[in-house]
């Protein structure tokens, strides 16, 4: 029987825990969902040793120490000037939320897909703490199209975007003439970068920082402490779309930091790669992590398909249901964390 493994409120609190404890220690085009389940496209900037960057691009951010203003923070739509440490925050991407709460700061304003909460309840029970604050976050609209009215009824300092599956320039000369705006590039696989050009513009770059070296450090321990090689797999269903996702994504990332290897159906260098039930094959490997968009309830269709039981991992027991928001959706740090312990709690018990 297939177990369908929510992330415990316990882990998901200890991994939060955990960033803020390295924290401390340191011290266009169609639309296209700017998350990156939806988006098909070959990377075009890439690390010689790491699929997914590590730093920001040449040229972007400030070079400014933490908490040092008035900083010019040069980012992907142009440069902008902010006076002071913003107070007043609105993201036009949950994975932008993520990052910021990561930082220690509640967004004021945010964008919601079609069908998803506003923060995402990972998020909810990591930062418990800021409850009352989080609950009171003001719904903009939807992050191809945001209500400029709601974000100027708000008066932020700063405004995040990015640049992923949007007229961009449109969005950011408006976004502009409310508020000082800084675009990210979006998408699973520049997670890293676009959190600390994030972090750059709220003056916390280095905390940023010690947060990657941390999650890097234990990814590679991870990889390190297993008994045997393991192949995984991931495999989103959303609606009546079956996708498997490659190395150049926001999982495939977290799996290459850890050094585990992919099986040769997601070798390739695409976000994901469409697969109707008669390919699910495709999707098999010593362990599949798989997400339903809606959860249980939606997930009979994926069960009961033909193929399903036939899959060796479903034959092993090694087929898991993980959260979709935190696997799938949701492209920052915290649900970066939370999907190294879920690899971790699973893959150590073989």
């Amino acid at each position: 029987m297939i177990r369908f493994s929510h992330l415990r409120v316990l882990r998901l609190a200890s991994a939060a825990a955990l960033g803020a404890l390295l924290t401390l220690t340191g011290c266009s085009g169609a639309k296209v969902d700017n998350n990156e389940s939806d988006s098909g496209s070959s990377p075009n900037a890439t690390s010689a040793t790491h699929t997914a960057p590590r730093s920001v691009p040449q040229g972007m951010g400030s070079d400014e120490k933490d908490g040092v203003f008035p900083r010019t923070v040069t980012h992907f739509e142009g440069k902008t000037v902010l006076k002071a440490a913003p107070k007043k925050v609105v993201v036009i991407s949950t994975g932008q939320a993520d990052a910021l709460l990561t930082l220690g700061i509640v967004p004021v304003g945010s964008t919601r897909g079609d069908g998803a909460d506003l923060i995402p309840s990972y998020l909810k029970t990591a930062f418990a703490k800021d409850a009352k604050q989080i609950a009171s976050v003001a719904d903009v609209g939807s992050r191809f199209e945001p209500s400029l009215e709601a974000i100027a009824n708000i008066r932020p300092d700063l405004i995040l975007m990015n640049t992923a599956g949007k007229d961009a320039k449109g969005l950011y000369k408006s976004l502009s003439a409310l508020a000082p705006t800084v675009a990210t590039q979006g998408t699973g696989l520049y997670w890293k970068q676009d959190f600390l050009l994030l972090a750059d513009a709220v003056g916390k770059t280095q905390q940023a920082q010690r947060f990657l070296d941390g999650f890097h450090s234990d990814a590679a321990a991870l990889g390190k402490q297993l008994q045997k090689p393991a192949t995984v797999s991931f495999l989103r269903m959303n609606g009546d779309r079956l996708r498997v996702f490659g190395v150049p994504s926001f999982t495939g990332s977290i799996a290459e930091d850890a050094g585990l290897q992919r099986p040769e159906s997601q070798r390739f260098g695409k976000t994901s790669e469409d697969i109707s039930n008669e390919q699910l094959d495709r999707a098999d490997a010593d362990w599949l992590f798989y997400g339903v968009q809606g959860g249980k309830a939606k997930a009979t269709a994926l069960l009961k398909a033909p193929l399903w039981p036939t899959l060796q991992a479903v034959l092993n027991k090694t087929a898991v249901a993980v959260d979709d928001d935190v696997f799938y959706l949701n492209t920052g740090p915290t649900a970066a964390r939370s999907v190294l312990s879920e690899l971790q709690e699973h893959l150590n018990t073989n």
